[in-house]
C-alpha cells in the first residue's frame, strides 16, 4: 500500500464536488425525462432485486446517483458535502472514492439480503403455493399475509390486469372455484409474481453517506456537531452510535408505511467499518493514514 500524504484543506474537494454535480444532473434528468417523455429514469437506473426482469448489473452503481425527491437529494448531498469533504481532505481522493463506492454497494447488498429474508421470500412462497395448487385456501393464505401492490408508474398494465381479474379473485375467495375463475386468477397471480419482483427499487446516496458518517465518527470522534433538532452540541462518536441504533430499531420495527431503506443505511456503516479494518490490517506500519484511528 502506498504511503498516504495529506494534502491541504479544501472546502469542496474534487470527488465531493463531482458527486454533487453528477447527482444534481441525474436528478434534473429524471424530472425532464419523466415530464416530457414519460421515461422513468429511477426505474431504469435504480437498483432492482436480482431476480427481477428489470434488474441490470450496472444498477449496483447507478442507484447511488438517483433520488426520489428534492428533499431526498438536498439532505443527502448536504451531508455528503458536510462529512465527505472532511474525509476526502484527510484521505485523499482515490481512497475516498473507493470507500464511497464500496459502502454504496455494500449498503444495497445488506438491504436486499434482509429484505429477501423478511419480505420477498415469504411472499414468493405464498404466491408459488397458489400457482402450484390454485384454490380458495391457497389464495386466502396469500391475501391474509400480503396486500397486492400496484405500481402503475413502472408497470401500468398490472392495474388493468387486476381490474379484469378482480371478480374472479373474489369468486375464488368465496368458494366459487369454477375453471374460468381459477384460470383468470391463475393468470393474474402469474403476472403479479413478475410484477412483484420488479417492485423493490432502491435509489439514493444514503448508503454511502452512512459509510461517510462512520468514517467521520472514527476519525474525528470528539468533534462537536451542532444539529437543528438538538438544543446542545453532540460529539461525532455519540451521534454515529445513536444514529446507527435508531436505524437498527427502525429497520426491525418494519413499519408498513415506512419507505426508508434502513438496512441499506446500516449496510453502508457495516461495510465502511469492514473496509477500514481491512485497510488497517494490511497497512504498512508507517502508513500515516492509520494514525487517524
Amino acid at each position: 500500500m502506498s504511503h498516504y500524504q495529506a494534502g491541504g484543506f479544501t472546502m469542496l474537494p474534487p470527488i465531493v464536488k463531482n458527486l454533487l454535480i453528477i447527482n444534481g444532473i441525474m436528478f434534473l434528468a429524471t424530472i425532464v425525462l419523466q415530464a416530457n417523455f414519460q421515461i422513468n429514469l429511477n426505474g431504469i437506473l435504480g437498483l432492482h432485486w436480482v431476480q427481477s426482469q428489470d434488474f441490470e448489473w450496472y444498477q449496483v452503481f447507478t442507484y447511488m446517483f438517483m433520488h426520489g425527491s428534492f428533499s431526498h437529494i438536498f439532505f443527502n448531498m448536504f451531508a455528503v458535502w458536510m462529512f465527505g469533504s472532511a474525509v476526502e481532505n484527510a484521505w485523499g481522493s482515490k481512497r475516498f472514492l473507493t470507500y464511497y463506492l464500496i459502502t454504496g454497494i455494500g449498503a444495497a447488498v445488506l438491504h436486499y439480503f434482509i429484505m429477501y429474508a423478511l419480505e420477498i421470500a415469504p411472499t414468493l412462497q405464498l404466491i408459488d403455493s397458489f400457482l402450484q395448487n390454485p384454490g380458495q385456501q391457497t389464495l386466502r393464505a396469500l391475501l391474509n399475509q400480503h396486500q397486492f401492490q400496484m405500481s402503475s408508474s413502472m408497470h401500468p398494465e398490472i392495474t388493468g390486469l387486476f381490474q379484469e381479474s378482480e371478480s374472479a379473485l373474489n369468486a375464488v375467495l368465496q368458494g366459487n372455484t369454477s375453471t374460468r375463475n381459477l384460470e383468470q386468477a391463475y393468470t393474474f397471480i402469474t403476472d403479479y409474481r413478475r410484477h412483484y419482483l420488479n417492485l423493490p427499487v432502491v435509489v439514493g446516496a444514503s448508503g454511502s453517506l452512512f459509510g461517510l458518517l462512520l468514517a467521520f465518527g472514527m476519525m474525528f470522534p470528539n468533534t462537536r456537531l451542532f444539529l437543528i433538532f438538538l438544543p446542545i452540541p453532540i460529539k461525532a462518536k455519540y451521534f454515529v452510535i445513536g444514529y446507527g441504533a435508531l436505524e437498527l430499531f427502525s429497520g426491525l420495527s418494519n413499519n408498513p408505511g415506512d419507505n426508508v431503506a434502513h438496512f441499506a443505511h446500516l449496510g453502508g456503516m457495516l461495510f465502511g467499518f469492514l473496509l477500514i479494518m481491512y485497510w488497517r490490517k494490511f497497512a504498512n506500519d508507517d502508513d500515516s493514514f492509520y494514525k487517524q484511528f
